[in-house]
């Protein structure tokens, strides 16, 4: 059976952390920062894990 291929899309945006948990991008930091406060925009900053219930079939996706 031959070796499962990365999807390309999602190893794109998410990584691995150092303890094999996976990191992603908050949603809305991507344009029109003029309507959004300040502290909206620095929580946007910041980069969070991914849901307990999605883990599996992200690591699927992108096999470590």
């Amino acid at each position: 059976m031959p070796k499962m291929k990365t999807h390309k899309g999602a190893a794109k945006r998410l990584r691995y952390t150092g303890t094999g948990k996976i990191r992603r991008r908050r949603a809305g930091a991507g344009h029109l920062f003029i309507s959004k406060s300040s502290n909206q925009k620095r929580r946007l900053r910041k980069s969070t894990l991914v849901d307990p219930s999605n883990v599996k079939n992200i690591r699927r996706l992108i096999p470590r």
